[in-house]
Formats: structure tokens, sequence, C-alpha cells
């Protein structure tokens, strides 16, 4: 599965977390675009904004992290691109409440639109990747 990896992308925590979760979804054989690895030379935003839409293009899914207060506000938007295009898989390892509303994991305009919604408090790295992978062969045989 080529999946486009979606995150917040801003500390250096952030960053190897979402290396070692594309390291484990890569053992388990799917193929993953990283954008924080994908930025091209010239770091403007409009080469950064372009990389990005190339990489949703070209993936089969999104897979994308809802951890935080609020979601990150350009992972939000690479799912709003991707919506109705490519099915979405979000996870959350925040064991904290961020819903809008009573039933909601975390804001509900992200939780509504993904296909399924991962809600994996203090999940170790492999443990969100195996969820992750489940949801993907699932989805995949829609």
């Amino acid at each position: 599965m080529k999946i486009y990896l979606a995150g917040s992308m801003f500390t250096t925590g952030e960053q190897e977390f979402n290396r070692q979760i594309r390291d484990a979804l890569t053992k388990l054989g799917h193929e993953v675009w990283l954008p924080q690895e994908k930025e091209p030379r010239e770091k403007t935003a409009t080469a950064i904004f372009n990389k990005d839409v190339e990489g949703i293009d070209w993936c089969e899914m999104v897979v994308a992290n809802m951890d935080g207060g609020d979601p990150d506000s350009g992972t939000s938007w690479e799912c709003g691109y991707a919506f109705r295009k490519k099915p979405i898989i979000t996870y959350r390892t925040d064991f904290r409440k961020a819903g809008d509303v009573a039933d909601t994991p975390f804001n509900l305009m992200m939780s509504e639109s993904a296909d399924e919604v991962l809600l994996l408090p203090l999940a170790s790295v492999d443990e969100v990747a195996k969820e992750v992978s489940k949801a993907l062969t699932k989805l995949a045989k829609k």
C-alpha cells in the first residue's frame, strides 16, 4: 500500500515519531511518503506545498496523526485535500479528550471525514503501525 503519512513535524520529537511510524509501516510491507523527508531543496512555501500535493496525489491512502489539543492545521488541510479522493485513516495516541462535541474524540471535521478513526492512547510505535496496517487492509478490501 502506498501511504502518505501526515502529521505535525515541527519538533525533534514529532519528526522522530514520524520516522519510527514510517519505519514500522515499511517493515509491514507498505511504501510510505514522509513529507518531512521529501521537502525540496528550495524551501519556499510554494515548493513545499507542491511537493506535499504531489505526495497526496501519489498515495493510495492518507494516514494522519491527530495528536495534540487540536490536530495540526497542515495535516488537517492534507486530509481535506484527500477527502473523497483517497481513503483516510486518522490515529490518535494522545490520551486527552479534544472533541468539539461529546461524541467526537477530536475536531469533528477530522473525525467525521476519516474512513477509519483509531484511538490508541499512549500506544507504542509498533502498536500504532499494527493497527494502521489492519485498517489499511480492511479499507483495501472495500
